[in-house]
């Protein structure tokens, strides 16, 4: 739990669905404004091109909207980032799509404190920020994993700097990157690929045998338990807050009150209680809008080019025609992903300042065992 106060706005200015609201001319319809869809429509809004994005809800900016309730303002989503030292990527990327207004507060070194077992046998655990701190914490507490602890900070390190090479096989022929793994050639162009198809559980077990130790390396648990999650995804996590975690200075509300004005600027425009019904694709095959449920009609919003952040199984299996949906490479492919676990939220609002509280800038990771293969 943590106090949260209202500040001069909130997140509900983006104006509801109408069909002389839409802009004309668009270049793009983006479906959906989470933080995907609103990057997308920014960087191309700073291109000087003019796109609308349709939200179904009544608030904009998905995971990092937020909700009013009794003087409270909640997140939903976004409760702290990483990676945000002056000059970093995503710092660049962030100043870029909301022309620098976007602030950000730093949490405390000892950012995340991890509670392993039950309540009456509970061993706590700290994670430092720090190129070095992060390690010589972890190696503090697990003394004589010392050795355990070295390996995966270089295999952490290894993994942060070789992941843009997985991104890399996104721009290359569909054939090619088919051949390359086809013939093991991939692996041999680096091993952060090997990273990538080994399960965290595997690659820990190679390391250490301390269960703790392992929860540990997994704790920022997102739904997939690491027998069946990759090894390089939770490196990356991790590495991702290595250099500190950062908190949006006036809460999550303020990532899109400071985006939507970029796309605004250049005639675009973000319009809420849009539900979108389908995408429009002509006889050859290409998109060329969307409609939206307006009462009982569906109304045509026309672009020659459609980006959708509603997620992948939305996009293929509701907004896309039959024929594509049953087409037997596409339902291949979607035959490989699930879902990930389900989850509820509790939001609990505090009477009180943080230093009447005492409340820390930390979070707090609680699991009833070690072995985070078993929740």
């Amino acid at each position: 739990p943590q106090q949260l106060l209202l500040h001069k706005h909130d997140n509900t200015f983006p104006l509801g669905f109408r069909v002389d609201r839409v802009p004309p001319n668009l270049y793009a319809v983006v479906i959906g404004s989470g933080i995907g869809g609103l990057a997308a429509a920014a960087l191309l809004s700073k291109a000087g091109k003019k796109v609308v994005v349709l939200e179904q809800h009544d608030h904009a900016g998905g995971c990092t909207h937020t909700f009013q309730n009794k003087d409270f303002e909640f997140d939903v989503g976004i409760h702290y980032l990483g990676q945000l030292h002056e000059n970093s990527l995503l710092k660049v990327a962030l100043d870029q799509i909301t022309e620098g207004q976007l602030q950000f507060v730093k949490l405390e070194q000892h950012y995340d404190t991890v509670l392993l077992g039950q309540p009456d046998h509970c061993r706590e655990y700290h994670i430092h920020a720090g190129k070095t701190e992060m390690a010589a914490c972890l190696k503090r507490q697990f003394p004589e994993e010392e050795e355990a602890i070295e390996k995966f900070m270089k295999l952490m390190k290894h993994a942060s700097r070789r992941a843009p090479l997985i991104a890399m096989l996104k721009m290359l022929p569909y054939q090619v990157v088919n051949f390359l793994i086809q013939t093991g050639l991939l692996d041999k162009i680096s091993s952060v690929f090997r990273l990538a198809t080994t399960s965290h559980s595997e690659m820990m077990s190679r390391l250490t045998q301390n269960k703790d130790l392992r929860a540990l390396s997994a704790y920022l648990f997102y739904g997939v338990p690491p027998k069946e999650s990759s090894f390089l995804i939770n490196a990356l996590l991790l590495h991702h807050y290595k250099r500190g975690a950062y908190y949006p200075y006036g809460g999550a509300s303020e990532i899109a009150f400071h985006i939507i004005p970029v796309i605004k600027q250049a005639g675009g425009e973000v319009l809420v209680r849009a539900p979108v019904q389908r995408i429009l694709i002509n006889s050859q095959g290409k998109a060329y809008g969307v409609t939206v449920l307006k009462g009982q009609q569906e109304i045509e919003v026309h672009a020659p080019v459609v980006i959708s952040d509603a997620g992948i199984f939305n996009t293929f299996q509701k907004f896309l025609p039959q024929h594509i949906q049953e087409n037997s490479e596409i339902k291949s492919l979607l035959g490989l992903l699930r879902h990930g676990m389900g989850s509820f939220l509790v939001f609990v609002g505090l009477d009180g300042t943080k230093e009447e509280l005492n409340i820390v800038s930390k979070n707090f990771w609680m699991y009833k065992g070690n072995d985070l293969d078993l929740l």
